[in-house]
């Protein structure tokens, strides 16, 4: 499989096969059926919707969705929706979850539900993908929303989910750039030394399949210009296909310029589970929740 390397190939790959079912809990917002119907369209996925059938049906009419007939189980209240959601994937009745309007606690808590629930691995973590030229590729950047302030071994649990990830997009040997302020270890900046140890440990074999190297400064690790100037010689910097960041606030920090001031197209999903997880905020555009379904598709 050749690397993909736009949001645009994201959607092709999406749309090969059979449309893959996507169990949506608790879908009583706009943004997510307009998504879901464009989705569908498309020939991404089939939607099967746990919630309220009267909400639904009323906002479908709202917006004019007259053509969209997803199948709707009914749900008295939101932790039930998630739990048929949740449960109807690990059953293997569908291959993809999407969260709705429903509070994000409710719905990890389901997913992590220790009877029914789809946890594989033993971190989950959020994944964001956009693109860059120059080379023309995705980068894949983490945790913008789940993992506060994750230690070292955190760090390589959310760099192997990311790694997972790349793979799945044809990125056979990913360069992962582990972020920080600046490109040198400093005892000051916790960031730094994980960093370092981080790429250490790649160099000596204890992560697979990928090439890790930092710290590197973001400008660094997506630009060969800003990388030549400051004289780092690595194999990762200005080509990096993965940023792991420090913490949440950097991460999300990041997400969102990338969203709303730079405007390239984002899609994100959680990895970790069993299955590929579509959870994106209330503020992400219907154009960010449609490439999110697109990618969970991609990778299903």
């Amino acid at each position: 499989m050749s690397p993909v390397t736009s949001i645009r190939q994201v959607h092709a790959l999406a749309k090969q096969g059979t449309p893959r079912t996507i169990a949506v809990a608790c879908p009583h917002d706009d943004d997510v059926l307009l998504s879901l119907d464009r989705a569908t369209t498309a020939g991404m996925v089939r939607p099967l919707l746990f919630g309220r059938h009267a909400v639904i049906e009323s906002l479908c009419a709202k917006l004019h969705l007259d053509a969209f007939r997803p199948e709707i189980v009914e749900c008295a209240d939101d932790a039930s929706g998630v739990e048929l959601a949740v449960r109807t994937v690990r059953s293997g009745e569908a291959q993809m979850l999407m969260k709705g309007l429903v509070s994000t606690g409710t719905f990890l808590k389901g997913i992590l539900n220790k009877e029914f629930g789809l946890r594989d691995r033993p971190l989950l973590s959020h994944v964001a993908v956009f693109e860059t030229a120059d080379p023309q590729r995705l980068v894949i950047f983490t945790d913008v929303a789940m993992n506060i302030a994750p230690d070292l071994a955190q760090k390589l649990q959310i760099l192997e989910n990311a790694v997972g990830l790349a793979h799945r997009l044809g990125i056979e040997r990913p360069k992962v750039a582990v972020i920080a302020a600046v490109e040198t270890v400093n005892a000051e900046m916790p960031a730094t030394l994980d960093a370092a140890a981080l790429a250490k440990m790649a160099e000596r074999g204890q992560i697979k399949g990928c090439v890790v190297d930092g710290p590197l400064a973001l400008d660094n690790a997506l630009s060969v210009e800003a990388a030549r100037h400051k004289g780092i010689v690595s194999p990762v910097a200005g080509l990096a296909d993965v940023l792991l960041l420090p913490d949440i606030e950097a991460g999300n920090v990041l997400y969102k310029a990338i969203g709303l001031v730079a405007k390239c197209p984002l899609a994100a999903v959680i990895v970790g589970a069993s299955a590929p997880v579509v959870l994106t905020s209330r503020a992400d555009s219907g154009e960010t929740k449609f490439n999110s379904i697109a990618l969970a598709a991609a990778i299903s």
